[in-house]
């Protein structure tokens, strides 16, 4: 009896002793795990910075739920799985346990991994953590190996799953098209599923989003609350599932859409799955946006920390009329009025086949010298001239079946097996199959060679204008079809990463038919993204207010631009398009010399004014304070530095009636004690607001606000129903 006694209490030291609790954390966020040896790793929270002590006192979820941190199919097939898969021998059913932990440091954080395997088969899957020191995000994703005797099939291989509490949740996610991208909408979950996805194939932010928020108590407010926020950093198609079913949770997935891209592991290959980045904020949605925009400038966003360049772009103001004559032109507008960078649109290349229309010439990248007798270089010495930089428009992913580069390389493009292609834009366009390694020399080549013999050149507009609309490769072989979706992003990331490798102090725009490569996994190798061809100023307001959810400032490119819109015809007052184009990368997108002169001297000061709030604008912290989605008749924003020395408010009308009533907006994220001078930026008015040049302390402006006059003091001839205000606060 003594004998069992000893051998029982050294068998429960035994379990006790591989008990394991991971806790990976941030300044402000804490998440941790059950990590012991030979069982499934099991959440226990995600949430709010724990005080010492309280993770060995926490208590483990009790509610009716599954806690599994990466659930696996086969053993329990009625719940929703995280990673599925068909075993070398066949077998469908996985199993994973922990067969240890570790913990690295690293210079701006933590990388923390479990390491969890099938006690049946040699196959691993590391789930993968890092925390960062200085920002409040974590990153979670999978590395995914196969070492058994052949080939592995994964039909799922989710980035991470994470349970969240029921209780009155609600979910904020953006939807949309194109020239109407980033649109709000916030609903609350209920029982079933909720999938977000894209199937696009080359481009994966126009209809939906792979980033949402969760709200943990009820609909969600701007600046309080508990949210949870999760951005997916991938630039292919991708699936969002929030499945609630008759248990205490609903179960997040989140990572690469496996509809028709079955991965085949072959023995000794590893799979990393996306990385998905992690927040939570007791302050709301501008809480976790201010998360995720520190976060993205420092760390995702190429050249981050550097000021955007005020720039003219060409394409609404000529279209497809390049010419040498008219580029000047339009450059010597730009550096009269403050601008800094000139970028020529589509139009300017083609030898064989003119670029006059969408129709011809992608991948034929010679200048067209009808156009442009002086070429590239007369270009450069007329910004030089002007005091200016220079920027050029290119689509290296894409050709059309009427070029040059079509005739020689068919095989180049994407398309069925045994088909004919299908044609996308102007009825000629095609894909090129990034998944071939000779394509991915070639889509190098194109910014290699130009920048090689320009190296003056600053900016590259980088455009992206058609989805894989037929599936197939004509480098994969057949067996691995299904892997087009994946290489093709890999042959993508491979480009990216040859391109900034040599030239690392381009600037280059992420362009896809307007927002369609708005995401994180896109970003890293880019500067910015154009928000979206529609160029209106009261529909911006709604699409770059949904946009900043999860993107700053100085990656939304936002232009002045003609009226009527050439997208919905609608005319705005030129200040009111200033102030929505100021509240992010402000530009232009016109054709100066149509303006008169008084236009032209007021984006002249817009544009000094601009470079004053430029800091706070694109390296400031949001607050979000009243959405144009509650439909009050106006909206409003503004960016506190992080010194809170000074701040930029702006508010716009939204609609114009007789007799309204809009309320009175409360600002945000100001220092309670200081005082902060009030200045109009872009003033129209005859005569000051009362509230120029006076101070208020920042718990008045954050307790009552500031009244603002509903229309503008102008003269009778300049009245219109467009309002907006763009303020200055300056701490004394």
């Amino acid at each position: 009896m003594k004998r069992k006694t000893i051998l029982l209490s050294m068998l429960l030291a035994c379990i006790i002793s591989t008990a394991k609790t991971v806790i990976v954390e941030t300044h402000n966020i804490s998440l941790v795990i059950d990590a012991t040896e030979g069982k499934a790793p099991q959440y226990i929270y995600f949430g709010a910075k724990l005080q010492s002590g309280d993770a060995d006192r926490l208590q483990k979820p009790c509610a009716d739920g599954r806690m599994d941190a990466y659930p696996a199919y086969g053993m329990n097939t009625p719940a929703e799985a995280a990673i599925a898969l068909r075993h070398s021998d066949g077998n469908m059913s996985t199993e994973l346990t922990v067969t240890g932990t570790e913990q690295t440091a690293e210079k701006n954080g933590t990388v923390t991994r479990i390491h969890l395997k099938d006690p049946k088969y040699a196959f691993t899957v590391d789930l993968c953590y890092k925390a960062y020191n200085d920002v409040d995000i974590i990153e979670t994703w999978t590395e995914i190996k196969n070492n058994e005797k052949g080939s592995v099939n994964l039909t799922q291989f989710a980035s991470a799953m994470l349970p969240i509490r029921r209780g009155d949740v609600w979910m904020s996610h953006l939807y949309g098209s194109w020239a109407n991208e980033a649109q709000l909408t916030e609903e609350p979950l209920l029982p079933g599923e909720k999938v977000i996805r894209n199937k696009d194939g080359t481009r994966n932010s126009h209809t939906d989003h792979g980033e949402v928020m969760f709200s943990l108590d009820g609909k969600a407010r701007e600046n309080t609350g508990d949210v949870i926020g999760a951005a997916l950093c991938y630039s292919g198609n991708y699936e969002l599932k929030v499945c609630t079913d008759d248990t205490d949770y609903h179960y997040f997935f989140a990572g690469i859409n496996t509809d028709n891209s079955e991965y085949h592991l072959r023995k000794g290959e590893t799979f990393n799955t996306p990385k998905l980045a992690l927040t939570f904020s007791k302050e709301g949605l501008s809480g976790v946006s201010r998360n995720f925009h520190k976060w993205g400038r420092k760390y995702m966003l190429m050249h981050g920390d550097k000021e955007r360049k005020i720039l003219l772009n060409s394409w609404e103001g000529v279209y497809f009329d390049i010419n040498q004559e008219g580029m000047d032109q339009m450059m010597g507008d730009i550096a009269s009025m403050g601008g800094e960078l000139f970028v020529m649109d589509d139009g300017w290349f083609g030898d064989k086949y003119q670029r006059n229309t969408d129709n011809s010439s992608l991948g034929d990248w010679v200048v067209d010298r009808k156009k442009l007798p002086n070429g590239i270089e007369g270009l450069l010495a007329d910004a030089k001239k002007h005091g200016i930089k220079f920027g050029i428009w290119l689509e290296p992913e894409m050709t059309n079946s009427v070029s040059e580069l079509y005739e020689k390389h068919p095989d180049w493009i994407i398309k069925a097996p045994n088909r004919e292609p299908v044609l996308g834009r102007g009825g000629t366009q095609l894909v090129l199959d990034l998944s071939n390694p000779k394509v991915q020399d070639f889509c190098f080549s194109i910014i290699d060679n130009l920048m090689t013999k320009f190296p003056e050149i600053d900016y590259i507009k980088w455009d992206a204008n058609m989805p894989i609309l037929n599936h197939g490769s004509q480098y994969l072989p057949m067996s691995d079809q299904s892997h087009l979706y994946i290489k093709y992003h890999e042959g993508f990331a491979k480009v990216c990463d040859r391109i900034r490798a040599k030239y690392p102090d381009l600037t280059i725009q992420a362009c896809a038919s307007g927002g369609g490569r708005a995401n994180w996994g896109v970003l890293p190798w880019f500067d910015e993204f154009w928000v979206s061809d529609n160029t209106d100023a009261l529909q911006r307001i709604y699409m770059q207010w949904g946009t900043s959810y999860f993107f700053p400032a100085i990656a939304m490119a936002s232009h002045i631009s003609i009226v009527p819109n050439h997208t919905v015809f609608r005319t705005t007052s030129l200040k009111y398009r200033i102030d929505v184009a100021m509240s992010g990368r402000l530009g232009m997108e016109i054709q100066p010399k149509n303006m008169t002169d008084e236009e032209k001297d007021l984006c002249r000061k817009a544009i000094s004014e601009y470079k004053q709030i430029r800091p706070v604008v694109q390296f400031g912290n949001i607050y979000r304070l009243l959405s144009p989605y509650d439909h009050k008749g106006a909206a409003s924003l503004m960016y506190v530095d992080d010194n809170r020395q000074k701040a930029v408010f702006y508010w716009w009308k939204t609609e114009s009636f007789q007799n309204e009533h809009l309320p009175r907006v409360k600002m945000a994220g100001l220092d309670a004690d200081r005082l902060y001078k009030v200045h109009e930026l872009n003033r129209i008015d005859n005569k000051p607001l009362d509230i120029e040049g006076k101070s208020f302390s920042g718990e008045y402006l954050m307790n009552h606000g500031v009244e603002l006059p509903y229309r503008h003091d102008v003269d009778w001839n300049k009245k219109n129903d467009w309002s907006s205000r763009v303020l200055l606060l300056e701490a004394e």
